[in-house]
């Protein structure tokens, strides 16, 4: 494949309702897109970055610095034989996972047009439909949050993640298992407890919890560890994990009993599949998280749940919960069992919607061999 050009684009899209986890509340978004033609076929990648440095050290601003200054330039013109040759190539740039899976996840989706396969069967999926979940932020109060379990249920989704933090935790998750005694139930908390907390953890254990996710600081998985030995409930890791030997010492420390695989955070396809394999070669689960995504990032998110290990349901949930309008036709849609089906088409298996996607851009730079505009 030859990278004939590449564009970067910032969108700004507005979520229809504010999202509140432990690090704060967000709205407003601003999404990088990633358009890369190799050999006459457009490829797309999302940069899964936040606004501000929270979930991880990336933002943003520094996602576009990163691939303006230091993988766009080089890219251009370069000639790869697979979209899995990327990391090999970038590995002088330390870290700045998001900023790379964007770039790299718009390879893999022109390797698959190229190819005319679906992206998903191009890195190993079989599976022909995922199973959905929903990721509810912070409410107000537990009748609040009680009432979006119901609406959500409704809607099919086959499990139910609850965003906690101190003082919005056991109250708003009792109410919730009261209501609902036997549906698949976690809880996120993105980091918001220390070690000093696990006698108030350990008060998670009665509500029978598919699992807790990443409780702890972001990058410590050996308190995890002490912690997992003391609770009944899983522990789910997220942000902990950021490539494969990160999920090998986890699952060695036996640190959790569950690990989410998000694209961005771990640097795109080919090491999620590394992380996939590590954890199916030991009988751990693993599932997709979410990051707001827009459409692009959506599509990518289903193709890597189509891998064997996706066994329990992820965050991957229709476009018309958190977006107006989406920038893919078709949107991302979940039916009433609650599964999305696998696109059988070549790359991503929708289309970007390119008028609405030139209305949302707020800033734009192309490459091309010899030349850079910005």
């Amino acid at each position: 494949m030859k990278v004939e050009s590449l564009c970067l684009r910032e969108l700004r899209m507005r979520l229809k309702s504010p999202f509140e986890t432990s690090f704060g509340v967000t709205q407003d978004r601003r999404i990088l897109l990633v358009e890369i033609v190799c050999d006459g076929v457009s490829g797309w990648g999302e940069i899964t970055a936040g606004e501000t440095p929270s979930f991880n050290s990336e933002t943003t601003e520094t996602a576009w610095h990163v691939v303006s200054e230091f993988i766009a330039p080089r890219l251009a013109g370069k000639q790869l034989d697979f979209a899995r040759d990327f990391p090999t190539l970038f590995a002088g740039i330390r870290g700045h996972q998001m900023a790379k899976a964007g770039v790299e996840n718009a390879l893999w989706d022109a390797e698959a047009k190229q190819a005319n396969v679906p992206l998903a069967k191009l890195i190993g999926g079989t599976l022909e439909r995922i199973a959905c979940g929903v990721s509810l932020g912070i409410r107000s109060d537990a009748k609040a949050l009680v009432a979006t379990v119901e609406k959500e249920l409704a809607s099919g989704y086959r499990r139910i993640k609850l965003k906690i933090k101190p003082g919005k935790d056991l109250e708003f998750v009792a109410a919730v298992r009261h209501a609902f005694p036997e549906i698949l139930l976690s809880v996120d908390a993105n980091s918001a407890y220390t070690l000093a907390d696990t006698p108030h953890l350990k008060r998670l254990d009665q509500f029978n919890l598919l699992m807790i996710e990443q409780p702890l600081g972001w990058d410590d998985i050996y308190s995890h560890a002490r912690l997992q030995g003391q609770l009944e409930t899983a522990i789910c890791l997220d942000e902990c994990i950021t490539n494969a030997q990160h999920a090998a010492s986890a699952l060695e420390l036996r640190a959790c009993r569950i690990i989410n695989i998000k694209l961005g955070r771990v640097g795109g396809h080919t090491e999620a599949r590394k992380v996939h394999d590590v954890c199916r070669s030991v009988g751990i689960p693993v599932w997709c998280g979410g990051m707001l995504e827009a459409g692009v990032g959506r599509a990518h998110n289903i193709a890597m749940s189509a891998l064997p290990g996706f066994t329990l349901p992820g965050d991957v949930s229709a476009s018309q919960r958190y977006w107006h309008e989406d920038i893919i036709e078709p949107e991302v849609t979940v039916s009433p069992d609650g599964t999305i089906a696998v696109s059988g088409e070549p790359g991503i298996g929708c289309a970007v919607r390119r008028e609405l996607v030139e209305t949302l851009t707020v800033r734009r730079r192309d490459w091309k061999p010899g030349s850079i505009t910005a």
